[in-house]
Parts: C-alpha cells; sequence; structure tokens
C-alpha cells in the first residue's frame, strides 16, 4: 500500500505537468496571433481623413513618410494580416481628396505593413484610443494636407465667383479683379483679427474705408467699395458669415434613433439646406455667405468647430443637434445659449455633459492640441456674447415654434463646450428628439427638413433686423 502511493503520486504529478505545458503552449499560440481587428473604417474629407482600425486589444504602431510620390508606411505589431483588414483596401474611393490607395501586407510575423499612397503632401497624426461607448481599442491615422486651403479665402473667392456669374463689367480688367479679391480679403481678416483681440479691447468701429487708389477705378461686380449704403447694386462692404456647426460626424454617430437614425446624418440634411438659404439671403444690403464647420460625414473636435468659426470671422455661430433623451415620449424643440455658471435645468445639464463627451467618442489625438485650440477651449465667453446669444435663440424659437412643437418656451443655459467663444454670438438648436419615433419620422423627411431651414433663417432675419452686424457693439 505504501510502496504504490509514490508511483500515484507521481503520476499525478506528471500530469499536472503536461496540463501546465499544454497551457503554456496555448498561450504561446494566443500571443502569436496577436491582436484580432474587429472593423476597419475610412472618413475622407477636404479637412482631413481618417482611417480607424477597431481591434479587441491595444496595438502598437509605427510610422514614417516616404517621399516621390508621397506615401505613408506603417508597421503595426502583434498583428496577423486577416480579411477584415483587407477589406481597408477596397474602401478607398477615387474622390478621397487625400489618398490615392491603400495596400497591406505581412511585413514579417507579427508585423503587418499598411501602405498609404497620397495626393499630396500630408502631416499625419498616428494615435490609439481607449475603449468607450460601442468602441474598442482603436488605432487611429488622421492625414491633414500639409498646404491646407485657407476656409476664409475659399469662402470670398465662392462669392467672388457668384458675383462674376453674369457678364463681366466691360471696364473691369482681370488684374482689377483680382485686387478686389485681395481688398476684399484682406478687410475681412482685419475684421477676423479684430474679433479675435481681447473682448476688453473690443470697440464698435465704422466699417473699414476701402483702400485708397492712385486713381478712381470704375465698379465691376467683383470690386468691394464703400460702406453697407453704397448705391452700387450688388457692392458691399463685407460679408455677413453665419457659421453652421452640424452636431457630431464619422466615428461620432451622436444619438441613434429607435429606427436606427443617426444623429449626424439629419443634422447634417438640415444644415446644407439651411446653408442654401443663408447664401441666397442679404442683411442690409450686405450678402449672408454661410460657412460649415464640417460639410460631410467626418468628425470635428469641439474646440476645433469653435476655433474654424473665429478663424473665419463669424458673425453667428448655430450648432445643429437632434438628442435623445432616457424617455421615449419626450418631445419638442429647444434652443440653448452658454452658461458660465449652471444650466438652467437638470435636463440642460444632462444634455451639456452628453454633448461635451462627443470628444472621446469621436476621437481626438490629445497630443495634437495647439495652444489656439486649448486656450479657445478655456476663454470665459463676455456678457455681451450671452447676451447676444439669448436675442439670437429668441428670434429663432418663435420661428421654430410655428413649424413643430417646442420643448422649451425660454432660451434655456448650459455650459457647452461649442459655445464658449468670447465673441461670437452663439447658439445650440435641439431641432427635436431622435429618441421620440415620431420626431424621428419627421427628422428623416425632406419636408420637415426644409421647414426647420426656412425657420432657422427667418429666426437669423429677425436677430439681424434688431441687432445689425455693422453696428453691433462688443464692448463688455
Amino acid at each position: 500500500m505504501t510502496a504504490r502511493t509514490p508511483r500515484a503520486a507521481d503520476l499525478q504529478r506528471r500530469r499536472l505537468l503536461q496540463g501546465g505545458t499544454l497551457v503554456l503552449l496555448l498561450g504561446r499560440q494566443h500571443l502569436a496571433h496577436g491582436a484580432s481587428i474587429l472593423a476597419v473604417r475610412l472618413w475622407p474629407a477636404e479637412d482631413y481623413t481618417r482611417i480607424t482600425l477597431e481591434s479587441d486589444t491595444a496595438l502598437h504602431a509605427t510610422h514614417r513618410m516616404i517621399g516621390s510620390p508621397p506615401r505613408l508606411a506603417v508597421d503595426i505589431d502583434g498583428l496577423e494580416l486577416n480579411p477584415t483588414l483587407r477589406e481597408l483596401v477596397a474602401k478607398v474611393r477615387s474622390t478621397d481628396p487625400n489618398i490615392a490607395g491603400i495596400r497591406v501586407g505581412q511585413n514579417a510575423p507579427g508585423v503587418v505593413r499598411l501602405v498609404v499612397d497620397l495626393k499630396h503632401d500630408i502631416k499625419p497624426q498616428v494615435f490609439a484610443l481607449s475603449p468607450v461607448a460601442a468602441y474598442q481599442h482603436r488605432l487611429v491615422f488622421d492625414l491633414y494636407p500639409a498646404n491646407p486651403v485657407d476656409p476664409l479665402e475659399a469662402l470670398i473667392a465662392e462669392r467672388m465667383r457668384d458675383l462674376g456669374g453674369g457678364a463681366p463689367a466691360p471696364e473691369a480688367t482681370p488684374s482689377e479683379t483680382i485686387d478686389s479679391l485681395g481688398d476684399l480679403i484682406a478687410r475681412q481678416i482685419e475684421r477676423s483679427n479684430a474679433m479675435n483681440r481681447r473682448p476688453d479691447d473690443q470697440v464698435a468701429r465704422a466699417p473699414a474705408a476701402p483702400r485708397p487708389r492712385t486713381a478712381p477705378a470704375p465698379a465691376s461686380p467683383a470690386i468691394v467699395q464703400g460702406n453697407a449704403q453704397s448705391s452700387v447694386p450688388g457692392a458691399t462692404d463685407r460679408l455677413i458669415i453665419v457659421a453652421l456647426d452640424p452636431g457630431h460626424g464619422g466615428e461620432d454617430p451622436g444619438a441613434i434613433g429607435p429606427g436606427g437614425t443617426h444623429e449626424k446624418d439629419v443634422v447634417l440634411q438640415v444644415a446644407l439646406k439651411l446653408r442654401d438659404r443663408i447664401n441666397n439671403t442679404t442683411v442690409g444690403g450686405n450678402p449672408m455667405r454661410a460657412f460649415l464647420t464640417r460639410d460631410g460625414d467626418f468628425f470635428v473636435p469641439l474646440a476645433t468647430r469653435v476655433e474654424k468659426a473665429r478663424r473665419v470671422g463669424a458673425d453667428l455661430f448655430i450648432s445643429i443637434h437632434a438628442d435623445a433623451f432616457m424617455r421615449p415620449e419626450a418631445r419638442g424643440a429647444s434652443i440653448y445659449a452658454l452658461s458660465e455658471r449652471g444650466a438652467s435645468s437638470t435636463a440642460a445639464r444632462w444634455l451639456a455633459d452628453k454633448e461635451n463627451a462627443a470628444d472621446r467618442i469621436g476621437g481626438v489625438n490629445v497630443n495634437a492640441k495647439d495652444a489656439l485650440v486649448q486656450r479657445t477651449l478655456l476663454d470665459m465667453s463676455t456678457t455681451a456674447q450671452i447676451r447676444d446669444s439669448l436675442r439670437l435663440g429668441d428670434a429663432m424659437l418663435g420661428h421654430i415654434g410655428s413649424v413643430g412643437r417646442l420643448h422649451k418656451r425660454n432660451v434655456e443655459r448650459a455650459n457647452f463646450a461649442v459655445l464658449r467663444s468670447p465673441d461670437i454670438p452663439s447658439v445650440l438648436v435641439e431641432t427635436a428628439f431622435i429618441s421620440n419615433p415620431e420626431e424621428e419620422r419627421k427628422l428623416r423627411s425632406e419636408a420637415y427638413q426644409n421647414d426647420l431651414a426656412n425657420a432657422l433663417i427667418s429666426g437669423i432675419q429677425k436677430y439681424f433686423a434688431a441687432n445689425p452686424p455693422l453696428a453691433r457693439s462688443r464692448q463688455v
């Protein structure tokens, strides 16, 4: 009995050792396979193109630029090439402003190489995002043009093309037209720079006089002369710029309705319709022009939305949303202005916290925020800005209430990040609750979207009728 006991113990130890060896082998095999790619996504836009690889574990990558022709080479460790990753090749569109094509291959065991063929020089940002909301680990490549188009110059050039759409005046020469565009850009930039000064330095100023010439030149459709009361048809002293900010986009779908409607899609459709109406409207003889913080399905960080509006010297900032609430019976439109202290209601505070979390879901490279964007987030808006924002919200509420139900009849207040511009009247419009099945159906209706756009432009006109942009003081 005692002689058999050691042999039984030895057999038990042997089995345990074999099992442990099997576990170690399985562990090594698992490590060799590394991360699994769950999804690949590509978001093309003029501003930048984003590539996202979503995986079940964190990925580590190294990248380098290769010139002539420009390419971005990325090596991703702990990864084996699989069909999901290969799908990225077919996702590139010929219309992508930045990417000509993508190639993927197994560069070495456990290392996948991704080569992005580029249409021009870019400044890449490669960073990882931790799991949040519906996403697991994400590896992100943001490809920014090395020489981006200046949004203010593009906006003014677009207006100049509109003015030149008819028969050109015989007196105008190409050099005069180019000089006129330069004059207009210079004046608009001067105005934009004035807006970016400290709020307590701002005073009411008369419109800048046109730059003197050595000899008077006849007016052409592209030449800007005089002030807002100019007798020259179509002449203006400056554009009235309204920044439209369709919420969410790209990696961030926003709220999702019970029928699967994404907030990011419907608010962009409303913004595009409102853009068309703004571009065909004048204020006191001055043409209006809409500037969109995003005009496609791509993500824009919250502070960048504000910085974009300030860069073009926007007169107004209107952020458009269609949020969800905890209860599906919640319904109606609302308008919000900034509150530096506290929200006007518990629901307003809850909504602001939810919207301010968009950067975490959309994916921001925290190491790449420049000083201007950080400062914009920290800027405290002036009393005058909030006062004008409340006036704008009041002007818009009545018109929105004529096309649908209002959730609140007064402008609410909350600390939304996108409303933190110290010098631009800014409001956030909740067009409806996409979580309400009836309102979701209305938001998807083109007729209702047109009604909303008509109501919003009527509110903008009403605001400017009482607050002429050339006479408005931003002095505290």
